[in-house]
């Protein structure tokens, strides 16, 4: 079944988004700074390595107790966490360096994370970017029948203990990638020809994800176990490390669209949005402890993933800064700015959503 097309309107009277954006452009004209990464996004981007790399060397290198290896492994988990969300988003998003050599290299870095560049545009810069969501064409907010995310998903008896289960499921995410979450989606993607940017041949696709497989497995399998560590030591490590990136990435994502402030719209028989895209983006996507040093630190600015959708193309380490021209402007415009003041209020209006999301919407 092909899915149908979908438009966003092209009617805006008010010119919110033309009014947003020359705003955004005076801002960096006049204080004279790129829209790119900065000394402040390298410094972290080294953080954020060392996090992943330095624990993995200790336990390699140094004896120490079994508790203390599994310690350093959530260490490397959140240093994964924190690669992904500072330096590889940013540069797969084109921000992270005004050198796209230097942005291909460190979006490279998606591949010490079990992940593909190629399927990772695709899923997250064409369909999530695109169509925030909306269910059937931004996969970010489709969890199979497991976990129920929008009103407009078919709801299973399961979905009702969802609220218990759903954190927990949470922390899969990056080994999923690991597994098979890599090789269904390109194998979907280059049938529906999808890209972001040129078109790879299937070939070269193909042999780019089997050869960072491969990569992937050396680094993380097959050298721990070379170097005398058991199966189930590696085992229990590999699983620590990915469980506790996974659930860091996940929480991150859902705090920013799945919240009762946030809306799921569908286009009309016609495949026509009611919003133009700008305007869509306010309606579907919410930020979270906008005062939060350690917030916006760690999570590469996607806790202002406000700003972060109007303009991905702008590093992260700008979004404090032009916070204020998009609230202001939407405030002006009479638009919804949706933001909750702490990560723990986020986290219980999200959970609030996946137990409404849960409940069996014949007898609602």
């Amino acid at each position: 079944m092909t899915k149908q097309t979908v438009s966003f309107s092209r009617k805006d009277p008010a010119k919110f988004f033309k009014t947003l954006n020359k705003r955004v452009n005076d801002y960096f004209k006049e204080n004279d700074i790129k829209r790119t990464g900065n000394w402040k996004l390298y410094n972290k981007a080294i953080i954020m390595f060392a996090l992943l790399i330095v624990p993995a060397v200790l336990i390699l290198t140094v004896p120490m107790s079994g508790w203390l290896q599994a310690l350093c492994m959530v260490v490397v988990g959140i240093g994964m966490a924190g690669v992904g969300m500072n330096v590889m988003h940013d540069a797969n998003h084109g921000s992270f360096s005004s050198k796209k050599w230097v942005n291909k290299l460190m979006g490279s870095s998606i591949y010490i994370l079990a992940g593909n560049d190629y399927n990772w545009k695709v899923q997250h810069n064409v369909l999530h970017h695109t169509y925030t969501n909306i269910q059937g064409h931004d996969e970010d907010i489709d969890a199979g029948r497991i976990i129920r995310f929008s009103k407009h998903s078919k709801w299973f008896k399961i979905h009702q203990y969802q609220k218990y289960y759903a954190f927990f499921l949470y922390g899969l995410l990056t080994a999923n990638w690991a597994i098979t979450t890599d090789f269904i989606q390109t194998y979907k993607y280059l049938k529906r020809k999808l890209a972001y940017g040129k078109l790879p041949s299937p070939a070269t696709q193909w042999t780019k994800l089997i050869i960072g497989k491969i990569v992937y497995y050396s680094l993380w399998v097959a050298l721990p176990l070379i170097l005398g560590f058991a199966w189930w030591q590696v085992l229990i490590g590999f699983l620590i490390m990915h469980y506790t990136a996974g659930i860091i990435l996940s929480v991150v994502f859902q705090l920013a669209h799945v919240v009762p402030s946030t809306v799921m719209p569908l286009p009309d028989e016609d495949g026509n949005m009611k919003n133009t895209w700008a305007i869509h983006q306010l309606f579907t996507t919410c930020n979270f402890s906008p005062k939060s040093w350690l917030a916006e630190f760690y999570t590469g600015g996607l806790n202002r993933q406000v700003e972060h959708h109007l303009f991905a193309n702008i590093s992260h380490v700008h979004y404090s800064k032009i916070a204020k021209i998009v609230k202001e402007t939407a405030s002006e415009f009479s638009l919804p700015y949706n933001e909750y003041n702490t990560f723990w209020k986020a986290v219980s209006e999200h959970y609030n959503q996946l137990k409404v999301l849960g409940k069996n919407p014949d007898l609602a």
